[in-house]
Order: structure tokens, then sequence, then C-alpha cells
């Protein structure tokens, strides 16, 4: 049973993320975005961005393992073995570009059970170095909850 206790915890922010060019660019290619901000530089400062745009998912790329993390700490006791992805969203409050230094601090919102299952809400504060905020994450993770 996960510990109800950690619902309204806000976890250590995570050390900073530095995001590259190549990175974005590989994220790009594999989902397919082939804008050409994602690609070339040019293309990017042209648009008026210092480096190249990140796709809106590419959050993802950096949320998702701390988020993992989390859920296989044993002191919170999440099944991970049998978890499912309810839901995601992510907001941007301005674009993911290469060169940014982003830290993330994991937020855990909601811990319910119902109808057999645990379902957990968690919100990803992603901010530059500086504290900016840059995106907000939320995703929803459901696992079976075992008697």
């Amino acid at each position: 049973m996960p510990d109800p206790s950690y619902v309204g915890r806000s976890l250590s922010p995570a050390e900073p993320y530095q995001v590259s060019r190549e990175k974005i660019r590989e994220f790009a290619s594999a989902i397919g975005e082939d804008s050409r901000i994602c690609h070339e530089l040019d293309a990017a400062r042209a648009a008026g961005h210092p480096d190249l745009v990140a796709p809106p998912t590419f959050a993802v790329t950096f949320t998702m393992p701390l988020i993992e993390t989390f859920l296989r700490d044993p002191d919170f006791g999440w099944d991970y073995s049998r978890m499912v992805h309810g839901d995601q969203s992510i907001t941007l409050h301005r674009p993911i570009r290469g060169g940014d230094e982003l830290v993330t601090t994991i937020h855990v919102e909601n811990l319910t059970t119902r109808a057999g299952s645990h379902m957990l809400t968690l919100r990803c504060e992603v901010a530059d170095v500086v504290g900016e905020p840059v995106a907000t994450t939320k995703a929803l993770l459901v696992t079976q909850a075992t008697s």
C-alpha cells in the first residue's frame, strides 16, 4: 500500500538537467517532429529563439526518470510492476531550448484507492536555475491494489 502521508509533500529539487541541442534533435526525430526550429539553429534564431526549441513533450525525457526513482522507493510502497499511465499533461510557461539548465521538483498531489486500484497524481514543476518557471507536468499513475 502506498504511504498516504506523502500526499502534499514536495520532494527535494533534482540536480539541474542540461538541455543539449543533440537531445532536442534526437527527441524531435524520434517523435516525427520535423519543424526546422527543432533541428536547425539558424531557423530557431530566425524565429526569435536563442537556440533550438524542444517539442512540447520533451519534458518527459528528464521528468519521467525522476518520477520512476520516486516510485521505486520502497518507503513510498508503490507497486511499479503493475503500474499503467492513466493521464499526462504538460503546460509550457516558455519553450524549452538548447542550453537550458532545468531543475525539477516533484509534488505528490493526490493518492486515492477505488475499484481495486491506487491512483496517484504527481506534479512536476520545472524551472530554470534562477527559478523562472518553464513547464508544469502532471501524471496520473495507476497500480493494482493488492490484498
